[in-house]
């Protein structure tokens, strides 16, 4: 049975891209069948991994908007057993489109219904904001992973999150659940850094990962060379931080 995992905050530059390819990545070197799903107009997820989008001849945006199926679009990536959804700015243009359309939630929920048969997990890429894109996402998910930056805001903006899971299983995706809340851009020499983990694990408990992802030079570095850190700096901090998190969702 393929889980499908949605990578989501309403809050940009928490590390959710940067979570989204590198839990899609230590999946697929675990031998696991996966497709990550950039549904990100800016595309982050599809750069990150080494694809050239002048190059593409279909994208999520195709898929969205039901032109075209998954299989279409889907391109092979660098890491074995890993498949990507890519996206492009065209994806933006599909909220406008689908403005009038009924059921527009549920597309690409729709568009991805016969996945389950070719993959054990699909990792969803959620845009930095919240609209019908991510509404969408959420819709298609089985459950949302929360990378949170450990600042104060992060706190408020969680709460936020929480509200609109809620409201999503309530109207669009009942089965919708919170897998976890992953700590992002962690500097453990921080007082306020400290003092925001031992706030979140209070109040949330089992629902934190254990593993906390720290902030490195490496993972800043890999996306711009198209590779997951996993594979980039395979002995590194981060590396080793990403494969401990891939464990846990395993063993989840």
């Amino acid at each position: 049975m393929t889980r499908t995992l949605a990578i989501f905050n309403q809050k940009g530059g928490v590390g959710k891209t940067t979570t989204a390819i590198n839990l899609a990545a230590g999946l697929a070197l675990a031998g696991k069948r996966t497709l990550l799903v950039d549904v990100d107009p800016q595309g982050n997820a599809t750069t990150g991994l080494g694809a050239g989008k002048s190059t593409l001849e279909f994208t999520t945006y195709d898929v969205l908007m039901g032109e075209r199926s998954w299989r279409d679009a889907m391109i092979s990536t660098g890491v074995s057993r890993l498949h990507l959804l890519p996206a492009t700015l065209d994806l933006a243009g599909a909220v406008v489109e689908l403005a009038d359309v009924p059921g527009r939630e549920l597309c690409l929920r729709n568009g991805l219904r016969e996945v389950e048969a070719a993959f054990d997990y699909v990792i969803i890429d959620t845009p930095p904001s919240l609209g019908l894109l991510s509404i969408n996402c959420l819709a298609a998910a089985d459950c949302t992973i929360i990378p949170m930056q450990c600042e104060f805001y992060a706190l408020e903006g969680l709460a936020q999150v929480e509200h609109t899971l809620r409201l999503v299983r309530r109207q669009l995706n009942q089965n919708l659940s919170l897998f976890g809340i992953l700590l992002t851009m962690v500097d453990a020499r921080s007082r306020l850094c400290r003092d925001v983990i031992d706030a979140v694990r209070t109040q949330y408990r089992e629902r934190v990962f254990d593993t906390l992802i720290p902030r490195t030079v490496r993972i800043a570095e890999a996306p711009s060379y198209g590779e997951p850190v996993l594979t980039y700096d395979k002995r590194g901090k981060g590396a080793g931080a990403y494969q401990a998190l891939t464990q846990e969702v395993l063993a989840r």
